[in-house]
């Protein structure tokens, strides 16, 4: 015979019981059954599926007995006063008390539960990617950049020459950039602008028409080909082949303070390519709108990556994210 699920009574504010019901209602194992809600925080009332609210203490308490709960759920922050009333509340009753403390607003990237010798813990920065799929990633990561540069290997000669033919200075440029962690690294391009000096703690980007750029170099830019030394990096291991783009170390203390979430994109290896890019934001970031939107799908990828994903991306940028109108 099937198991009756459990009854549980929720308490926490509104915007949290609608997101633990709605978690209940799309769990497909159905293991548990809300039957009343403390609602801290907004007006007493009814569920749309009759399942009664109280907005106090008391009526609540008299509601878990009354339905004989058998858990109580607090879902409530960690430095709400009405936890500790609620747990007093219910210290002589037969019912399992469930703490499922709100960090949302101390959160920094993510939040994961668990146990650290033994006690409760919760990672308000978790780490997005497991140990493993770091592991299995940076397997990937060398396999594919090995093989990509021996069948590139005619195509980056072809270029080097060109570059060395077009104007005096070296056939790779070089510029310092965040990886992961945080740690900086020096990431290898084809030089595409006339050598020039830059003053120093500063990056100029380019622009359309920058007259820094050769002929040469505006081919390789609009086609994104100046990129493929960085299968070096990915060899060296200070880049993955997907992953956010990084940007001149110059630029990081404009932009983790005005980017919500800005240095949380440093969590794993910056790619070659990745979600933001494929989606076809490339190129200066000339307004802070521009830095926030590619900020925005940096962390949708850290938040769903996987293998497909990845795939994905590399797909696409072959087939539409060579040449971009951005690119120059």
């Amino acid at each position: 015979a099937p198991v009756a699920p459990a009854t549980v009574a929720i308490v926490g504010s509104g915007e949290r019981i609608a997101q633990i019901r709605a978690e209940l209602r799309a769990s497909a194992a159905a293991r548990y059954r809300a039957v009343c809600v403390y609602r801290t925080t907004g007006e007493a009332a009814t569920l749309d599926d009759d399942v009664p609210v109280s907005n106090d203490l008391a009526s609540f308490a008299a509601s878990v007995r009354r339905e004989h709960a058998d858990e109580v759920w607090i879902a409530l922050p960690l430095d709400d006063d009405e936890t500790a009333r609620t747990v007093d509340a219910f210290r002589s009753d037969f019912v399992e008390l469930r703490l499922m403390p709100d960090v949302s607003k101390h959160a920094l990237f993510g939040s994961r539960a668990g146990e650290i010798l033994g006690e409760p813990a919760i990672s308000l920065a978790a780490p997005p990617l497991s140990r493993g799929a770091l592991a299995l990633k940076a397997v990937f990561d060398r396999v594919f950049a090995a093989v990509a540069l021996i069948l590139l290997m005619p195509v980056l000669l072809a270029i080097a020459i060109a570059v060395k033919l077009s104007s005096p200075g070296p056939v790779l440029f070089t510029q310092k950039r965040r990886g992961a962690d945080g740690r900086t690294f020096d990431i290898y391009k084809f030089r595409t602008m006339r050598a020039h000096a830059e003053q120093a703690g500063t990056v100029v980007q380019a622009t359309r028409g920058d007259p820094r750029v050769t002929r040469v170099g505006a081919l390789l830019r609009r086609t994104s080909l100046d990129e493929l030394p960085q299968f070096i990096n990915v060899l060296l291991g200070d880049m993955s082949v997907v992953g956010p783009r990084p940007h001149a170390v110059e630029h990081d203390a404009q932009y983790r303070t005005l980017v919500d979430g800005y240095i949380h994109r440093y969590r794993i290896k910056p790619g070659i390519t990745g979600w933001a890019q494929v989606n076809g934001l490339r190129g200066a970031t000339e307004q802070l709108e521009s830095m926030q939107s590619r900020v925005e799908y940096d962390l949708y990828y850290l938040r769903n990556w996987s293998f497909a994903l990845d795939l994905r991306i590399i797909g696409a940028t072959v087939l539409k994210g060579i040449v971009h109108p951005n690119a120059y």
